[in-house]
């Protein structure tokens, strides 16, 4: 595909020819939506083969019906010949109605027979919903929750799963009963992971997170919910997987710590990638320290990760990697 032929016509081309010419962004005027406090803010992520005049298509699908696109990028894998988009744009919904935008990008979706086109106006849509899974340690489950309550994460909890019992007088269900959200203790065993009940528990949930949830997903769990799981794991993937990376890493004497957030799939702790974040250590520092700043990185790694894939963010590219826009 040429994407000079592709853009030629662009206004915008002569802010980005600086840039790698198969990774771009675009961005359009600022619409301050307090002028028309009808506009609202819409976005959609396209991934289909490559070819020519995807771009000036979206571009179309969104200006023919009076919208205005405020940002756009765009990443085309050479090896797979493989293109994948992410646009925000403003609208006036009595004039592009939500049905009438679905059926738009459905007929854009069978134009260039597209993997995936999503679709979101969170002024309209429903928050995702989502179940937590977690176990003993607190940090990452108690940020979420202030997280939702703060408004930060675009998430609707519906319940707490735990393997671990918290009494009536702990922070979490003090916070959980305040606010209304059910927590579901169930006590696990080698030989029974209460999987069924886990899956009765997250029926019409969007998609799960494990909160420092150290118990292993089946196969036959991951098959039967169907939808993605999002964990957190408390060390710079690949590198130190399993239990205790902390104590891996100290023991081995690392000048960096990370967090790694992926998708949840059958090999343990090797599923895509979705966020990392590393911050420097040293000597002076002991396990406790250690372990304070490592916990520090999971709950902003976990919540950016949240918050990237509910703003449809995520993209899965090629066997085990993903697109983060």
């Amino acid at each position: 595909m040429n994407f000079l032929r592709r853009l030629s016509n662009n206004h915008h081309f002569s802010k980005i020819t600086s840039r790698s010419i198969n990774s771009f962004k675009l961005y359009g005027e600022s619409l301050d939506s307090s002028v028309s406090p009808l506009l609202i803010h819409g976005i959609n992520v396209f991934h289909c083969p490559d070819a020519v005049g995807i771009v000036a298509k979206l571009s179309d699908t969104i200006a023919s019906r009076g919208g205005n696109i405020l940002g756009a990028e765009v990443f085309v894998s050479e090896n797979k010949h493989l293109f994948y988009s992410r646009s925000e744009f403003i609208f006036d919904p009595s004039k592009w109605t939500r049905d009438q935008m679905e059926e738009d990008f459905l007929d854009l979706s069978k134009m260039f027979k597209a993997m995936k086109s999503v679709v979101r106006v969170p002024h309209l849509d429903p928050k995702y919903k989502i179940a937590v899974l977690a176990s003993k340690q607190d940090h990452c489950l108690i940020d979420l929750l202030h997280g939702w309550q703060d408004g930060r994460l675009p998430v609707d909890i519906t319940c707490v799963i735990s393997n671990h019992e918290r009494g009536p007088d702990t922070h979490v269900i003090r916070f959980l009963e305040r606010n209304g959200i059910p927590y579901h203790y169930l006590q696990t065993t080698r030989g029974n992971k209460r999987e069924g009940e886990i899956l009765d528990l997250v029926q019409g949930t969007d998609f799960l997170v494990l909160a420092r949830y150290m118990q292993i997903l089946s196969r036959d769990f991951l098959d039967k919910y169907g939808k993605d799981i999002i964990n957190i794991h408390h060390g710079l993937l690949p590198s130190f997987k399993g239990g205790k990376p902390s104590k891996q890493a100290f023991d081995a004497g690392v000048k960096l710590i990370g967090a790694t957030t992926h998708f949840v799939t059958e090999e343990l702790d090797a599923g895509p990638i979705i966020e990392q974040m590393v911050e420097s250590v040293s000597h002076r520092d002991n396990l406790q320290s250690f372990v304070r700043k490592s916990e520090s990185l999971e709950k902003q790694c976990l919540a950016k990760a949240i918050k990237s894939y509910c703003e449809l963010r995520v993209l899965p590219y090629e066997e085990n990697k993903t697109v983060v826009f």
